[in-house]
């Protein structure tokens, strides 16, 4: 094991404190100045901003976001695709909104939570019905 310093009483034997200045200094355990990072905002603070720069200081805040519940979309071009006969039950399939894009040839009758007001011309145009649960 390497001897990292050299005890004080090998050298300065004539010397009451060997060093270390009055009395008082470098006796027990006040001189260490407590134990873990106690006194990281005061006596110590110097000592925990050069070891552990991030230790003091704010650094943000997560706020608690809502679940936001993800609704499936789908497009007035994919209705034909999906259609059996000409009825369309999107809320079956999973879908929560239908969207205007495209176009449609025939006419569907569509059952869906919420259609946007373009897609609903859209499919009257062509002689349908949506159906807004």
């Amino acid at each position: 094991m390497v001897v990292r310093k050299e005890k004080g009483t090998r050298k300065k034997r004539g010397s009451k404190w060997y060093g270390w200045g009055s009395k008082k200094k470098h006796r027990g355990s006040g001189s260490r100045g407590g134990h873990g990072f106690a006194g990281s905002l005061g006596h110590n603070r110097i000592w925990v901003q050069q070891n552990y720069p991030d230790h003091i200081g704010k650094d943000g805040f997560a706020r608690p976001q809502k679940a936001i519940k993800e609704v499936r979309i789908i497009n007035v071009c994919d209705l034909e695709r999906l259609a059996k006969g000409n009825t369309v039950n999107l809320t079956e399939m999973g879908y929560g909104k239908l969207l205007a894009k495209g176009k449609v040839t025939k006419a569907l009758k569509v059952t869906v939570a919420s259609c946007t007001p373009s897609a609903k011309g859209k499919i009257e145009k062509a002689g349908g019905a949506v159906m807004t649960a």
